[in-house]
C-alpha cells in the first residue's frame, strides 16, 4: 500500500521521530510511503541516508531510505502539486492535513484516513481508540477519519516495535556493546557503569550528577555518563564548571554526536541507566529493558503531571512497592513535580534511588519484566496495519 504520513515539528524532535519511525517500519514490510513534514531538519541526524533532490514530477524530495520519499509540507498546500493521495493518510498527532490534500482525498472510494494520537497510559486512551469522527464542513465535508492512540493494553494501538527488534538486541552482544562504545570514543571497559541523559533544558541535571559522582566515589567500578548533543551537554558543561574536582574525576562525562534512530537504540542498549525525553525515547527505553527515568514534556497546564503518574502506574503495575516509590520519586525529582508523599519539592534528589548498576536488581528485572509484559501484545503497525485494511479493501 501507499500511505500518506502528515506530520508538524512542535516539540523539538519528538513528533518526527515518531513519524519516521513509522515510516521506516512501513517500509521495511514492503510498504511505500511519503512523510510530508514542515520540518525535516532533523532527518539529515536522525536518517542521514536520505538526501534531497527533485522527484519525477519535479518536486522537491528526500529519498535514500527503500520505500520512504520525504516531502516538504508547503506543497501539499499547493493544488496543482498535490499528487494523487495513497492508500491511507496518516496524521499525526491533529496536524490537519492541508485543504488543498483533503480536497484531493474527497473522491469516490477515499484512502482510509487516520488521526494517530500521542502515546498516553491514561484510562480515556482505551475509551477513545477506533473511535472515527465524520466532518460535516470544508474540503473534507463527508468523509470521516479514525483516532488511533497507542497504549500499553489490549484494548490500544500498542507500541511501535519492529519485527526484527529482539534479533537486533540479541545480537548486540557485549563484544558489540564495548566496540560500538569504543566506536562512540567511550574508552568503557566491562566493569564500567553507563547512564546516557537525553534530556530537556529544565531538567536539574546538576543535582543528579552530583549525586552519581559521590555514588561513583563509594563503588571501585568507574562511572561514565554519556550526553547527547543539545541541552543535555549544555547542562552538563555548566555542572562541570561548578561542582568540585572530585566530583568531576570521579565522573566521566562524553559528549556525543547526533545519532541516527539505530544508533540511539544502540546507547540504551549499552547503558545501565538511562535517562530520556519525549515520546519516542521513552518507548525506546521501556524496549532497551534498562532502568530509565523518563523527562516528560512539560506542558503550561500541568496536565503532564497525570501523564507521567499514569505511565509509572502501567510500567510498574507487578514492581514491589518499595520500588515503585522509589522510581515515582526520581521521576517527580527529575520533572521538577511535588514529591508524591510530602506534596513540595525537593532540593536534592530523592534518597534511595534503586540499585540500577546490578543487572539482577530489581530495578533492572522489573523492567525486563515489563518489557516482556507489553512485548507480548501486536506491536503498533501491525495493528494498524489491521485497522485500516476494511477501509482499503472498501469493507469498512
Amino acid at each position: 500500500m501507499l500511505w500518506d504520513v502528515f506530520c508538524r515539528v512542535i516539540d523539538n524532535f519528538g513528533d518526527i521521530g515518531v513519524c519516521w519511525r513509522l515510516s521506516a517500519d512501513l517500509s521495511a514490510r514492503g510498504h511505500q510511503v511519503r512523510l510530508w513534514v514542515d520540518d525535516a531538519s532533523a532527518l539529515a541526524w536522525m536518517a542521514p541516508e536520505v538526501t534531497w533532490g527533485l522527484d519525477a514530477a519535479g518536486r522537491r524530495a528526500g529519498t535514500g531510505h527503500a520505500g520512504i520519499s520525504v516531502h516538504r509540507w508547503a506543497d501539499a498546500e499547493r493544488a496543482e502539486l498535490v499528487p494523487e493521495p495513497g492508500d491511507v493518510v496518516i496524521e499525526a498527532f491533529g496536524c490537519d492535513p492541508p485543504e488543498a490534500f483533503l480536497q484531493r482525498m474527497n473522491r469516490p472510494a477515499p484512502p482510509a484516513w487516520v488521526n494517530l494520537e500521542y502515546l498516553s497510559a491514561e484510562a480515556y486512551v482505551e475509551r477513545s481508540h477506533g473511535l472515527q469522527s465524520p466532518v460535516f464542513s470544508g474540503p473534507a465535508a463527508g468523509l470521516r477519519k479514525h483516532f488511533f492512540y497507542p497504549g500499553f493494553t489490549p484494548s490500544t494501538g500498542g507500541l511501535l516495535r519492529e519485527a526484527d527488534l529482539t534479533s537486533r538486541q540479541a545480537a548486540f552482544t557485549e563484544d558489540a556493546r564495548l566496540a560500538w562504545l569504543q566506536g562512540m570514543g567511550v574508552p568503557a571497559t566491562a566493569d564500567c557503569r553507563l547512564i546516557s541523559v537525553f534530556c530537556y533544558a529544565t531538567a536539574p541535571l546538576g543535582e543528579w550528577l552530583d549525586a552519581f559522582a559521590d555514588e561513583a566515589l563509594q563503588h571501585s567500578a568507574p562511572t561514565r555518563v554519556l550526553l547527547t548533543t543539545g541541552h543535555a551537554t549544555q547542562l552538563a558543561r555548566a555542572w562541570q564548571g561548578s561542582t568540585s574536582s572530585q566530583r568531576r574525576q570521579a565522573l566521566a562525562c562524553h559528549e556525543l554526536p547526533a545519532l541516527p534512530q539505530p544508533g540511539f537504540d544502540h546507547l540504551l542498549w549499552a547503558c545501565h541507566l538511562n535517562i530520556v525525553r519525549g515520546e519516542d525515547s521513552a518507548v525506546r527505553a521501556l524496549w532497551a529493558g534498562k532502568p530509565h527515568v523518563w523527562h516528560i514534556y512539560p506542558q503550561d497546564d500541568g496536565v503532564h503531571a497525570g501523564k507521567l503518574d499514569a505511565f509509572i502506574d502501567r510500567w510498574l503495575s507487578d514492581a514491589p512497592a518499595p520500588l515503585s516509590s522509589a522510581v515515582r520519586s526520581a521521576w517527580h525529582h527529575f520533572n521538577r513535580l511535588p514529591e508524591p508523599t510530602s506534596g513540595g519539592m525537593s532540593e536534592t534528589p530523592p534518597p534511595g534511588l534503586p540499585d540500577w548498576r546490578r543487572a539482577d536488581g530489581d530495578w533492572a528485572q522489573t523492567s525486563q519484566d515489563a518489557r516482556q509484559r507489553v512485548g507480548e501484545q501486536a506491536d503498533l503497525t501491525t495493528q494498524l496495519l489491521a485497522f485500516v485494511a476494511p477501509f482499503v479493501t472498501g469493507s469498512g
